[in-house]
């Protein structure tokens, strides 16, 4: 948590709890489920939430908007983002569902309202809609923005800090992937937003609609 707290210093009370109950609960379901790898635990807040909470440093999810998920795996970067944007809705999707129940069982154990679950694949997913897809290292940003774009609205809101479209974290020389992806996508890099080593080469990703 001090990782956190050296970048984030306006969370509520109850935010700080929630934060704070993640690693007990993550290090209690890895037991029965792996998660998370081994190695990762031991830098939990640096290499899951505070790299989830990347994202909210350059964007704002207004109240009511509603955020997928793609690929959640154990629910990152959606719950660390869900207990920092309480009056946004998160819905968490992923093909396994055995990911899922540990996000579910978290969300519930940290008391989190705005999070829902659906067991499936992006593009099995019909008649919705989002303001905004997330993704954490999931698949190659070609098919992510294929997958994505059917789901997102066609939506543009006064404030442009307020995104809409795909919004992903991922690592490594990114050059053939964006080329191939066809996208023209803004990029930071995350070790200038968090001077850490662990973020080199590690990147945020805006493909607006």
């Amino acid at each position: 948590m001090n990782r956190i707290e050296k970048y984030f210093t306006d969370f509520t009370p109850n935010q700080k709890e929630q934060l704070e109950a993640l690693l007990p609960l993550y290090k209690e379901w890895n037991e029965k489920i792996n998660v998370i790898s081994r190695k990762d635990i031991d830098n939990f807040y640096l290499h899951h939430v505070l790299h989830s909470l990347s994202i909210a440093t350059h964007f704002e999810f207004e109240k009511g908007s509603t955020i997928m998920d793609l690929g959640c795996g154990g629910g990152f970067p959606g719950i660390p983002l869900a207990i920092f944007f309480p009056e946004t809705h998160f819905h968490m999707a992923d093909s396994i569902n055995k990911k899922l129940n540990v996000v579910k069982e978290i969300s519930n154990a940290i008391g989190l309202q705005n999070i829902t679950v659906q067991h499936t694949r992006a593009e099995e997913i019909k008649n919705r809609k989002f303001d905004t897809v997330i993704s954490r290292a999931v698949a190659p940003l070609k098919d992510l923005w294929r997958w994505s774009k059917p789901l997102i609205k066609k939506v543009k809101s006064d404030n442009e800090n307020v995104p809409n479209g795909l919004i992903c974290l991922k690592g490594g020389d990114l050059t053939l992937e964006i080329q191939e992806s066809g996208c023209k996508p803004y990029i930071w890099e995350i070790e200038k937003i968090f001077p850490e080593d662990y973020f080199k080469e590690k990147f945020l990703i805006y493909q607006p609609i």
